[in-house]
């Protein structure tokens, strides 16, 4: 199941609606928070190249609308998003380079057991939480990773 089909299927077992808005170009970021301005609490940013590049302008839109982010790529928030919670990507990256290695020393890729992340964080800006006037509860800075300030 991709990421989306997670996203609605984990709001429906919480009894949150999921309202969907399809962005192929910076020019619909715009439109996009127009549609959500007043409708929604929160944005779910799903995975996204094009909005990871353009975090900057879409998290001044999110901030314009008054709609808290939540990322799975730590560098969004640093961007100006809310909040964070993925996988280490820095572990991702030294896995992979590991598979590498053993792939150009002979092994087989069928051979190499499939993993997953192991380390996951969570990161909070609390610059962007005061600009949108959230008080972060204490419990959940203390779970942070990473508190940008």
């Amino acid at each position: 199941m991709h990421e989306m089909g997670l996203v609605q299927a984990t709001a429906r077992s919480h009894g949150l609606e999921v309202t969907t808005s399809e962005i192929r170009r910076v020019e619909d970021f715009t439109a996009a928070f127009e549609t959500l301005k007043g409708r929604s609490d929160a944005v779910y940013v799903c995975t996204d190249g094009l909005i990871t590049t353009n975090s900057i302008s879409f998290n001044k839109l999110a901030l314009a609308a008054q709609l808290p982010t939540i990322y799975v790529f730590r560098e969004d928030v640093a961007a100006g998003g809310l909040m964070s919670y993925g996988p280490n990507y820095s572990e991702v990256f030294r896995r992979a380079a590991d598979y590498v290695d053993k792939i150009l020393r002979g092994a087989k890729p069928a051979d190499i057991p499939v993993e997953r992340p192991t380390k996951f964080e969570l990161v909070v800006n609390l610059k962007t939480a005061k600009l949108l006037g959230l008080t972060i509860l204490p419990e959940l800075l203390a779970r942070a990773d990473e508190v940008i300030e």
